[in-house]
């Protein structure tokens, strides 16, 4: 049998103070290469595109989203 294909929706909380932590952890730079990393880790996936579509993907996205909030 060929590779299996598999499309995922996936939609999670997270506190601010958790993710810097995750992403430190796996010294990842953004969420998608986080979420990458883990699913690698977990069950070694031949190859992974891992997208955001909506919400911070960075750290930097994270703060100019804090600064929007604080000004608005």
């Amino acid at each position: 049998m060929d590779d299996i294909k598999i499309k995922l929706s996936l939609e999670f909380n997270i506190a601010e103070s958790d993710l810097e932590d995750g992403l430190a952890e796996y010294d990842e730079l953004s969420v998608a290469s986080l979420i990458s990393q883990i699913l690698d880790k977990s069950i070694a996936v031949d190859e992974i595109d891992c997208k955001i579509v909506s919400g911070p993907d960075t750290l930097e996205e994270v703060d100019e989203l804090r600064a929007a909030s604080n000004t608005g």
